[in-house]
Formats: C-alpha cells, sequence, structure tokens
C-alpha cells in the first residue's frame, strides 16, 4: 500500500472518529479517543515506513489558488521520518488521553476534548505533509489555536490556565508572523510559494536577504522548539495543561519547531555561511544549560520535566548547528554525523518524555500532589510504574544501554571533530559549547536522580489515609511500549542510524552510515572495504559476534581516522549490555555460592542514628537534594527573597526556618520585564495626555501636522 493511502485512511480514521464524538455519550469519548487515535497512530506509522523505505519524493496537488499558489501535500524521507515519529507517540499518548476522559463525568468537557485531541492530530501531521508556504502557515495556525484551547481549558487551576494559554497563543503568533516574513521575503525572490521554488531561489539571495530569512525563521520556529530566549511561556504552558493533552505536548507538537528548524536550513537554505550555525550552536547549548539548571532545582515533577524538554531542545539544536558549521565548511560526512546525532536526539527524546508524562500523570491522579516533596516511598505502592518510570529517567539521563546515551554520545563525539574546522574562532566556540553541552549532561544525571529518588523512594510523606495502588492498564501500556522503545533504539543503534541517513544524506552532501557504521557482519572480503588487519583486531573484541543470525552491518558504531589515528571514536551498547549482565551475573553466582550460602537471612529494624523513630520531615526532600546545584548557579536564578523567618526558642536554639522565594526566568527578567515596564511607562505617558481639554487636543494636531511638513520638506533635501 502506498504512503498516500494510508495518509487517507489516517485522515479518515481522524474524522470518522470526530463525528462520532460529536454524537457520542461522556463515557464513550475515552474509548473514541483510544481506539481511532491509536488506530491512526498505527497507520501513520505505517505511512511514514513506507514513504522513508521508498526513498521517493511525492507530491500530490490539492486546489490551485490564482495568483497565489498551489496548495499541495508533499512526502520526503524528511517529513517520513517525522510523521513515524508523530504515529510512535500517539499511539501510547492516546489510550493515556482515553483513559483521562474517562475519568471525566463533564459530558461537554469531554467531547470538547476528544474532537480536539483527533483534530489537533490532523493538523500537526498537515505541517509536516506541507509542500507549500501558504499549506504550511495554515496548518501551523491550526495547531497553534488548538493547542491554546487545550492549555487554557484547564478547570482545576483556570487563571493559571488562562495566563499560560494566552501567553502561548501570543508567543506562538509572535513566531508564526516571523516565519510568515521569512517565506515572503524568499517568496519574492523565487516568484512562487511551493517549497521547490523556495528552494531555488535561496541560492540567489544576497548575503542581507540570507541573514534575514535565517533570522526570521530561526526566531519564528525557535519559539515553538522552547529555545532561549523565547522559551519562558513553555514552563507555564506545560504546568497549566491537562494531563491528557501534555504528552502528545511535549512529545509531538514540540517538534513541529525543530522541524521547521531543520526543514529551512537543511533543505530549503543552503548551509554555506559558518555565521548561521554558529549562532543556531550557541543559541542551542543555551537554551540547554539553562534548561537543565531550572529543572535540576524545580521540585514540581511536571515543571521539571517541562524545564527538561527545553534542555532536550537545545541539545537537538546544538548538535544541528554542528552540522550546519560543518556542511558550510565541506566536511559533508561529519554534517551527515552532527545531523544524525540531532534527528536521534530528536526520537529519542519525543520517546522517554512521553513515557515520563504519563508516569508523572499517573503519579498525580493516584496522589493528588506533584511535589516531589510531599512524595515519596511510591515504589511500595506502584511498583510497576516504578520500574517503568526509572527506565524513562535512566534513558533521558543519557545512562546506557538506553537510548539518551547514544545520541548525547555521538553528539558530544561530534563537537570534538571541530578539531577538523580550520578556524581557530570557530574551535574556539565548539570547545565552549562542547564543554556546556558535557556540564549539561552531568546535571542532567543529578536532576533525574531526584525526580526518582525522592518521588519513588525513601519514605512516604504523604496522608496515612491516602491508599496509593497501581493505575489501570491504560497507563502501564503505554509506559511499558515506550520503555520498550527506548532499551531498542539505545541497544540498535547500528540500524537506526541507517534509517536517518536515507532521509539526510542528500540533505548533507555526505552519508554518515559509511563514517559510523563498518560492515563488521560482511560475509565476503570484498564486500567489506576495511582493512583485513583492522576487521581482525575488532574480531578478537567481538565485533562480529552474532554475525551468523543477525542482518546488517553489526553492533559496533565506529568513527575511522587516518593511519596514526585509526579509530576515532567506537562505541557498542549491545556488546556492552551483554558484558554487563555476564559480570553482573558471576557476581552473583560467586556471592550466592561462595558467602550466602549457608548463612540464614535475618531481617532487622534499619539503623536511623539512635532516633528512636524516624520521621519521613527527617528525610532528604527534593528541596535539600537540589539546593548544592541552586547555590553554586544562584547568580543565574537570582530570585526574590518574598519572606525570611526564623522561629527560635530562649533567642538560643533555632526550630524552624521559614523562607519563600519567588523564581522568576532569568531571561523574562532580563529582556521582557524591562521591556514591559517601558511599554507601560509609555502607555501611562500617553494616558496623562488625555485630560479632556478640546484645545490642548488641537495643539496636538496642529503640532504633528508640523512635524510631518518639516519631514517631507527635509526628505529631498537628502
Amino acid at each position: 500500500m502506498n504512503p498516500q493511502t494510508l495518509l487517507l485512511v489516517f485522515v479518515v480514521l481522524c474524522e470518522v472518529g470526530t463525528l462520532l464524538a460529536l454524537r457520542g455519550l461522556a463515557a464513550r469519548q475515552g474509548s473514541l479517543v483510544a481506539w481511532f487515535g491509536g488506530l491512526a497512530a498505527a497507520v501513520l506509522v505505517g505511512a511514514g515506513a513506507v514513504a522513508l523505505y521508498s526513498g521517493r519524493v511525492m507530491t500530490h496537488p490539492l486546489w490551485s489558488l490564482p495568483g497565489l499558489t498551489t496548495l499541495t501535500l508533499t512526502i520526503d524521507p524528511l517529513s517520513a521520518v517525522f510523521m513515524m515519529l508523530t504515529g510512535l507517540v500517539l499511539w501510547p499518548a492516546s489510550i493515556f488521553a482515553g483513559r483521562e476522559l474517562r475519568r471525566d463525568s463533564n459530558a461537554g468537557v469531554a467531547q470538547a476534548y476528544a474532537v480536539m485531541w483527533l483534530g489537533l492530530c490532523v493538523a500537526s501531521v498537515l505541517v509536516l505533509l506541507a509542500g507549500d508556504a501558504l499549506s504550511f502557515l495554515m496548518a501551523w495556525e491550526v495547531m497553534s489555536i488548538l493547542c491554546y484551547f487545550f492549555v487554557a481549558s484547564n478547570r482545576e487551576e483556570p487563571k493559571v490556565a488562562a495566563r499560560a494559554g494566552y501567553l502561548l497563543l501570543a508567543m506562538g503568533e509572535a513566531g508564526v508572523l516571523a516565519v510568515a516574513l521569512g517565506f515572503l521575503v524568499l517568496g519574492v525572490h523565487a516568484g512562487a510559494l511551493d517549497f521547490a521554488s523556495l528552494k531555488s531561489a535561496a541560492s540567489t539571495l544576497s548575503p542581507f536577504a540570507y541573514g534575514a530569512v535565517f533570522l526570521l525563521m530561526f526566531f519564528g520556529f525557535g519559539v515553538k522548539a522552547g529555545l532561549a530566549p523565547v522559551n519562558f511561556w513553555l514552563p507555564d504552558a506545560y504546568t497549566a495543561a491537562p494531563r491528557l493533552f501534555v504528552p502528545l505536548l511535549a512529545g509531538a507538537t514540540l517538534n513541529l519547531g525543530l522541524y521547521g528548524i531543520v526543514r529551512v536550513n537543511a533543505d530549503l537554505l543552503p548551509a554555506v555561511r559558518t555565521g548561521s550555525g554558529l549562532i543556531v550552536l550557541v543559541i542551542g547549548t543555551a537554551s540547554a544549560l539553562l534548561g537543565i539548571l531550572y529543572a535540576t532545582t524545580d521540585n514540581d515533577l511536571k515543571t521539571m520535566l517541562a524545564h527538561s524538554s527545553i534542555e532536550n531542545a537545545g541539545l537537538i539544536t546544538a548538535a544541528f548547528g554542528a552540522g550546519m558549521v560543518f556542511a558550510a565548511a565541506h566536511h559533508p560526512a561529519l554534517a551527515a554525523i552532527a545531523w544524525v546525532a540531532s534527528l536521534y536526539h530528536l526520537i529519542n527524546h519525543s520517546l522517554y518524555k512521553t513515557l515520563l508524562f504519563v508516569g508523572a500523570g499517573a503519579v498525580e491522579s493516584e496522589t493528588g500532589t506533584r511535589h516531589m516533596d510531599r512524595l515519596g516511598g511510591l515504589i511500595k505502592g506502584m511498583p510497576v510504574t516504578a520500574f517503568l518510570f526509572l527506565i524513562g529517567t535512566l534513558s533521558i539521563a543519557a545512562l546506557p544501554p538506553f537510548n539518551g546515551f547514544v545520541s548525547e554520545w555521538l553528539t558530544l563525539q561530534t563537537m570534538l571533530r571541530s578539531a577538523e574546522l580550520s578556524s581557530t574562532a570557530v574551535k574556539l566556540v565548539f570547545a565552549m559549547c562542547g564543554a556546556g553541552l558535557a556540564l549539561t549532561a552531568a546535571l542532567a544525571v543529578t536532576c533525574f536522580v531526584k525526580a526518582f529518588a525522592m518521588s519513588f523512594l525513601g519514605m512516604r510523606r504523604l496522608e496515612e489515609a491516602k491508599r496509593v495502588t497501581e493505575p489501570s492498564w491504560s497507563v502501564r501500556i503505554p509506559m511499558a511500549f515506550l520503555a520498550v522503545l527506548c532499551l531498542a533504539l539505545g541497544m540498535m543503534p547500528t540500524y537506526v542510524i541507517p534509517a536517518l541517513d536515507s532521509a539526510l544524506a542528500p540533505l548533507a552532501g555526505g552519508s554518515a552510515v559509511e563514517a559510523l557504521v563498518p560492515p563488521f557482519f560482511a560475509s565476503k572480503a570484498e564486500t567489506n572495504p576495511l582493512p583485513p588487519s583492522f576487521v581482525a583486531e575488532f574480531h578478537e573484541l567481538g565485533a562480529q559476534v552474532g554475525r551468523t543470525f543477525l542482518p546488517g552491518r553489526g553492533w559496533v558504531v565506529l568513527h575511522r581516522g587516518g593511519a596514526a589515528n585509526p579509530v576515532v571514536f567506537a562505541m557498542s551498547t549491545a556488546y556492552s549490555l551483554l558484558v554487563l549482565l555476564a559480570l553482573l551475573g558471576l557476581a552473583y553466582i560467586v556471592i550466592r555460592l561462595g558467602f550466602t550460602r549457608r548463612r540464614r537471612l535475618a531481617r532487622r529494624p534499619c539503623w536511623d542514628g539512635g532516633v528512636r523513630r524516624l520521621l519521613p520531615e527527617m528525610t532528604y526532600t527534593a528541596t535539600g537534594f537540589s539546593n548544592p546545584v541552586r547555590v553554586i548557579f544562584d547568580a543565574v536564578f537570582r530570585p526574590t527573597t518574598v519572606e525570611d523567618t526564623r522561629q527560635t526558642v530562649e533567642e538560643h536554639f533555632r526550630t524552624a526556618i521559614y523562607r519563600e522565594k519567588e523564581r522568576v526566568h532569568l531571561v523574562e527578567k532580563i529582556m521582557f520585564r524591562p521591556v514591559r515596564s517601558a511599554a507601560l511607562g509609555f502607555a501611562g505617558a500617553l494616558a496623562s495626555i488625555h485630560h479632556g481639554r478640546i484645545n490642548a487636543y488641537a495643539a496636538y494636531a496642529l503640532l504633528t501636522l508640523l512635524i510631518v511638513l518639516l519631514v517631507f520638506a527635509w526628505l529631498p533635501a537628502i
């Protein structure tokens, strides 16, 4: 079946589900979203897989608008990758959303959510399929408005949700206006609005026009991707959004901003200027570092994951910016590696962030809170959820053998390849950004150790009367599906890289597969370009284990150098896991047989430092865990102290300290609060003019007329 037919089936499923939702009962809205959303997601994955495997570009014209353009839908390998990813996220997210809708007793709200959910699925896919600027902008507007409705419709905190929704809509409209201006500049040079014409005309742009298009597009799509300095809306929107919507918001719609950055800077605009790539690299690094700093110090589970989305969007953008620099410096193979690392991390982030948001939603629904200082000990009541959430935290913390490790390791290794560049200044920028990304990776481990330990381990801090149990299968099955994908993408990078390379190699002008995945499973010597001595050395290390029954090139990711440095970097998560399991098994056998075979197991109360009874208030909290990071980076956070009181006994013994601080996002404090204050001051000055005196109003009009006449009299003399 061809991709066009599968996409038609996808749209039909969404539309039929919408019609049934409009006519259905409140109790059936959840089932409609779960079944029709899940089936549509499976069809979408199939359509993307078929399109990616074919490698062809398929265009389908819709309507012709005289004087403007012809609205077209285009499927190419790049959009196919994003379609597959959207489908992989949509399936578990639809099942989880169906469960949340079944718990909603308000028939009207459940019906509206079901209709908006299926409509957002179609709008998001249409953004990926748009083959011209006009259809792209129309689909983008529909997607943005539906996201606003979702965020603003949270009934638990209506005032907070309304503010977050308006902020999301305002920033989104500012971004789409910038994108529209960029398309307009390109369209004026091309004389058309279809992407093929825009791509042809991009090479003829003047340096000023090229820079204008790049900055407009990067700002516009950067708003949606949550990049600094226009990312302050994202934590508020994610925190205020209903639980059912956040997995789709973080796992699918966030990717549309990143898709726009990739589509413009890898496809429409030629990567010929190093400066553009450096801007993308620096902005991505700054976003990653700021995002993980705020995530590490935030104790709200949902808000912490929102800040982490900023961090991961920054990592993706930084890797892509490095690829732009390599492409401009005529290193196509390195550009392909960097872009593969970027897209790989984008896929990984969508999967484990959806997993974590579903888990956070389950924790909130079972406990009634998201604050990690009030959680703890949940693993006793929710062992399966805790185990699956642990897989998500290990993945996002980039620990092997899970998927986050592969893409972050590949990103950092690519940054080190800046040694191939000739400019010392560019190498210095790469070195600083590499250090920033390494610090980001270290802080991510701290952040998610806190997230899991303070939520699921330790002593229970909830009220004793609150009973915590496992959520229903509609939560655990989506989490298990995503956890398996996180492990699979971590274990099989040599199968993922060729799939991504088929979409990116034509854009980069080089192949990441040939540079990263040596054919260790080649059966014939003449089909293996590697030197025999090189293969023999890795054969002794086990690089050909599994060749008789596994397809592909092998399980080793390896970048070759010259004769003096034959291996630049190498990694195999599959072999590492096998060795780790073997060592753990050996250690268990030795300890079991050699030390504990003749000993009886005895259970005793834990030693608690001599305290008669260890209370939950005495244990380590999320606030205490992240306090060292907060103290070290206080110059970045710069919080405002609202309350600082101390209780003492006899003026000597301190019993309690109450300190409340209002934390404002750094970008908002530095950039937007001064602008807002200036705008309000200017508006106040204008308001003071309106005092009701007719003679003064006439004087204002006369003065304005005189100024205009003087200006027009002065212009010809210039």
